[in-house]
């Protein structure tokens, strides 16, 4: 398989316009929406945002920004 990413953020380019999963730092509250746009300090802007707190869905938030010091990890979904 040939790796088409070539710098990190390159993935988060990728899943532009699709879902992703945000991992917060804190390990108890993570987000969920459609990603709209990103910079290089991983501020995040989501869509259709849904907040999870231990797993479970607290929330609808609609349009939401997450600043990139409190993000450990996103991960595309499904």
């Amino acid at each position: 398989m040939v790796n088409k990413f070539e710098r990190p953020l390159d993935l988060l380019d990728e899943c532009k316009g699709k879902n992703v999963l945000v991992y917060l730092k804190n390990d108890k509250k993570n987000y969920s929406g459609k990603l709209l746009a990103f910079d290089i300090h991983t501020n995040i802007v989501l869509d259709d945002c849904k907040l999870f707190v231990d797993g479970k869905e607290k929330t609808k938030l609609g349009l939401n920004f997450i600043r990139g010091d409190v993000v450990e990890s996103v991960s595309p979904s499904n």
